[in-house]
């Protein structure tokens, strides 16, 4: 016999009206001037997430990252002393990028230009001739960025004057401690460019409403029954960050293949205890471009980063704890990542679309429903800091 299933109920419109329910304009998602104030204001102020500390598993490993928002390349390292820091990849001699490298391991940097030579800790080594320059060494370190690090996630900060990253997070930060990608000791990523401003590219993925549109295969598991959009069990805020729980419908229509691919992974999931998360269905939406999914059989990050007005790449990346065990295994893993990759792949020429539509000026506004009040979160938080930049600066958002 089955167990019974507790019909769907759908969050009250009232209950999420506090967010407004007017419609948004929609030059913020295209125009260049408001895309500079949120540069400012949004992403230089806050806690951006670029990595993940199983990269950075012995001394000397390192990765670089080019974040476009910052006009910067970052060189992220563990040190001899075993702490992870951020520099910006830049030889304090005369601005010249230390490494092209994307990761790899050493024990210093030297710049390709004048042989500068710097520690894992940042600090100049040697330098040809340095006694003409009447210098000291300790004035000529890399300069560092504010890097801290939470469930696993590294994240840096531009704003000298930032909180620290625990006050930033919130309750959210014990969230993502008990979720998968805190035990986390390898991934597989893939990323994407996409001709769409980072708003509208990362609210695709914060709704379901488009779910039995754009993916009634693929999407199946997420919508049925008395759920015909798929929409989410329950939504909360905190600050600036948004959560949502992920429906689960009792009677997905699972292909033979997905779900041999579910059932193969879950052994090795149980012995590590993963089957059991307080956070499993959860969906963690992180201010300003960060989303962390829950579900042990696929739990996953998104991070959309801005480049222009109408241009932004994802990452997206699936984790796991430890290596393959076994072919079963390895077959859960790869259907994993490729069953996101299949879904994405059907929204991106859906988000292209609106945004070709939205920049041609064709409409002043656009609209939420309530059941996009995530959509509407994020635009509150972003458009209340640009307006705060926009009236310190004397500048029109």
């Amino acid at each position: 016999m089955k167990p019974a299933v507790t019909p769907f109920q759908r969050i009250p419109d009232d209950e999420l009206s506090w967010l407004g329910t007017d419609p948004v304009p929609a030059k913020p998602y295209y125009d260049p001037a408001y895309f500079e104030l949120e540069r400012r204001a949004v992403f230089l102020k806050s806690w951006i997430h670029v990595g993940h500390v199983c990269e950075l598993a012995e001394p000397g490993s390192f990765v670089r990252r080019d974040l476009e928002f910052a006009r910067a390349s970052l060189l992220i390292v563990r040190g001899r002393d075993g702490q992870v820091r951020a520099f910006h990849n830049v030889c304090p001699h005369r601005g010249t990028r230390l490494v092209d490298e994307a990761a790899g391991r050493q024990a210093k940097f030297s710049c390709p230009y004048h042989m500068w030579t710097f520690g894992t800790d940042g600090a100049l080594l040697s330098a040809p001739d340095f006694e003409a320059f009447r210098l000291d060494k300790k004035d000529c370190a890399l300069r560092e960025v504010a890097l801290q690090e939470c469930g696993g996630m590294l994240f840096v900060n531009f704003d000298p004057d930032a909180a620290p990253l625990r006050a930033w997070l919130g309750s959210y930060a014990e969230r993502l401690e008990q979720m998968p990608v805190a035990q986390a000791t390898t991934f597989a990523e893939y990323t994407y460019e996409i001709a769409a401003n980072w708003k509208l590219t990362y609210d695709n993925f914060q709704e379901n409403y488009h779910l039995r549109f754009i993916h009634p295969r693929s999407g199946g598991a997420g919508i049925g029954g008395d759920n015909q959009f798929g929409y989410p069990a329950s939504m909360g805020f905190e600050g600036p960050h948004r959560t949502q729980r992920i429906w689960a419908n009792p009677e997905p229509d699972l292909k033979p293949f997905q779900r041999a691919a579910t059932m193969r992974g879950i052994p090795a999931l149980a012995e590590q205890g993963l089957l059991d998360l307080p956070y499993g269905r959860d969906y963690l939406a992180f201010f300003p471009n960060l989303f962390v999914i829950g579900t042990p059989t696929q739990p996953f990050s998104h991070t959309v980063y801005p480049i222009s007005a109408d241009r932004s790449r994802g990452v997206v990346r699936v984790y796991w704890v430890g290596e393959d065990r076994d072919a079963s295994q390895r077959f859960a893993r790869e259907y994993s990542l490729a069953q996101i990759r299949d879904i994405h792949c059907e929204d991106i020429a859906m988000i292209e679309r609106g945004q070709s539509g939205l920049s041609s000026g064709a409409l002043d506004h656009i609209h939420f429903q309530s059941m996009e009040a995530l959509c509407r979160h994020l635009f509150n938080e972003v458009d209340r800091r640009v307006q705060e930049q926009a009236c310190e600066t004397g500048e029109v958002a």
